[in-house]
C-alpha cells in the first residue's frame, strides 16, 4: 500500500504582485504541504521574497488567493487579512535575510518577548499582569519554560543571559528561527536562514529544520540559495524565474529539470548555484531536449 500524500497546508493560485509596470509575480500556483520542507528557489530577481511579502502580509496581491487550510481553524484566506492578523490570528511566523533580533535584549528575553500576544491576552491587557492573577502567572511560566525549551534545541542555553547583539552570527540566526517557534506557528517562513553561515553551521541549520518539521509537526517554507541546504532537506521544491514559476516537484524532479539548468546555468554572471552543484544538476539532467 502507498502512503497517502500529505495534507495542503498552504494553496497559493494565480499569484500576482505589481508594482506599478513592473511585474514582479506573474500569476503562479503551487501547493505546500503539512509536515513538509518546500523550498522556493530561484536566480536572484526572480520574485521569491515577494512571494513572502504577500503571503505574511507586508503586500497586498494584485490578483490571487492565498489559502491557509489552518488544522485547527479551517480554511484562512491570507490575502484578506491586515498584516499584523496573519501572525496572531493564521498562525504563520517568519524570519527575515537580514537578523531582525532585539540586540540589546537578552537571548532568553528575545524569546519571551515573542511570546507577547498571548501574555497579553492573559493578563487581560496588562490589568491581570499588574493584579498578579494567577493565570498571568501561569502564562509567564509557561512562556519561559517554552523559551527554555527552544534554547536548549538550538543550544543557546549557556548564553541565555547574553545580549543576543553579541552571539556569534550563526548564533544569531538560530535564535531567529528559536524565536519564531515560541509562537507555535503551524507554517514556517524562513527567508535564506543559511545566508552567510559556514558548513558547519549551515549543517546545525538543517538539523534544527528537520527537527521542527518531525517532531513539531508543521509545515515550512523555505527561501534558500544555498543548494547544498535546499537539496539536503527538502521534500518540495518550487522553482521561480522572472516571477514566473518554471518548475514544482521533488528534488530530483526539480534537479533534472531542463527549465531549471538553464534558468541557473543560462548566464555566466549567475553565482546562485555553487559549481559543484550545478555540474551535479548537468550531469543528472543529461542532454537537454529541444
Amino acid at each position: 500500500m502507498t502512503a497517502d500524500p500529505p495534507a495542503p497546508l498552504l494553496t497559493v493560485e494565480h499569484l500576482t504582485m505589481r508594482f506599478g509596470g513592473l511585474v514582479a509575480i506573474d500569476d503562479v500556483s503551487f501547493q505546500a504541504a503539512d509536515c513538509e520542507i518546500t523550498a522556493i528557489i530561484g536566480p536572484n530577481g526572480a520574485g521569491k521574497t515577494t512571494v513572502f511579502n504577500c503571503l505574511t502580509g507586508f503586500y497586498k496581491p494584485t490578483v490571487g488567493r492565498l489559502t491557509l487550510h489552518h488544522p485547527q481553524k479551517g480554511d484562512i484566506l491570507l490575502e484578506r487579512m491586515e498584516g499584523f492578523r496573519i501572525a496572531q490570528k493564521a498562525d504563520v511566523a517568519r524570519t527575515f535575510q537580514n537578523i531582525r533580533l532585539f540586540a540589546a535584549m537578552s537571548v532568553l528575553e528575545n524569546l519571551v518577548v515573542a511570546q507577547h500576544n498571548a501574555l497579553m491576552r492573559a493578563s487581560a491587557y496588562t490589568v491581570g499582569g499588574l493584579l498578579g492573577l494567577a493565570r498571568y502567572r501561569n502564562a509567564e511560566s509557561e512562556a519561559v519554560e517554552r523559551a527554555r525549551y527552544w534554547l536548549d534545541r538550538v543550544g543557546l542555553t549557556d548564553r541565555a543571559d547574553w545580549d543576543a547583539g553579541n552571539l556569534p552570527y550563526g548564533d544569531q540566526r538560530r535564535l531567529e528561527v528559536a524565536r519564531a517557534m515560541c509562537t507555535e506557528p503551524v507554517l514556517l517562513c524562513l527567508d535564506e536562514p543559511a545566508a552567510g553561515l559556514n558548513p558547519r553551521e549551515s549543517q546545525e541549520l538543517n538539523e534544527l529544520l528537520l527537527f521542527i518539521r518531525d517532531e513539531h509537526r508543521i509545515g515550512l517554507l523555505l527561501i534558500e540559495h544555498d543548494m547544498n541546504v535546499v537539496m539536503g532537506i527538502s521534500d518540495h521544491i518550487v522553482v521561480l524565474d522572472y516571477g514566473r514559476l518554471i518548475s514544482d516537484g521533488t528534488p530530483e524532479e526539480v534537479r533534472a529539470d531542463p527549465a531549471v539548468i538553464r534558468a541557473y546555468l543560462g548566464e555566466e554572471e549567475d553565482e546562485d548555484l555553487p559549481p559543484e552543484v550545478a555540474r551535479d544538476l548537468a550531469q543528472q539532467a543529461g542532454p537537454a531536449e529541444g
